[in-house]
């Protein structure tokens, strides 16, 4: 059963500052059985990726409506799953691979920009959130709140 969109969930892929990342490996770490390093989900966590560069990739596709159908669930937040998209940027640890830290690049800045306005003109009433707004996690390793007031999007942040 679908149900109404409420959540456009930004993450981090929790890697090393300047280390590019590819779908395939995100779809390995997320849907290979625990027991060969994966996380055994049935299906990717993450609707699109923001790499390195800017490029904006397509890991799920949906129908950019506002209701979220069964097979356009990704599994980014437990508990949130059925009611948001998420999208992830490449990156979130600093160079020593353990502290967290915003690591998007000029580009990825640009295009999580332009995502994000586009994304709430089509969707105004889609809250735009952090995963550590829902997770006790770092994650997307920057105050996403504070970072959409400096883009013009002023919204009540609280879930």
């Amino acid at each position: 059963m679908r149900k109404r969109l409420l959540y456009l969930v930004l993450h981090c892929t929790a890697t090393k500052e300047g280390r590019e990342v590819t779908s395939d490996e995100i779809r390995a770490w997320h849907t290979l059985p625990v027991s060969k390093g994966g996380r055994g989900w049935h299906q990717v966590g993450y609707t699109d990726m923001i790499h390195l560069d800017g490029k904006v990739e397509r890991l799920v596709d949906n129908n950019e409506d506002a209701w979220v159908d069964p097979w356009e669930i990704t599994n980014g937040a437990k508990g949130y799953n059925s009611v948001s998209r998420h999208v992830v940027y490449v990156g979130g640890l600093a160079s020593d691979a353990k502290t967290s830290k915003d690591t998007r690049t000029a580009a990825q800045l640009e295009a999580m920009e332009t995502y994000v306005k586009d994304f709430h003109k089509r969707h105004p009433d889609v809250k735009i959130i952090g995963h550590n707004q829902v997770s006790a996690k770092d994650c997307p390793c920057f105050d996403v709140q504070k970072w959409l007031k400096t883009i013009g999007i002023n919204q009540d942040g609280n879930i």
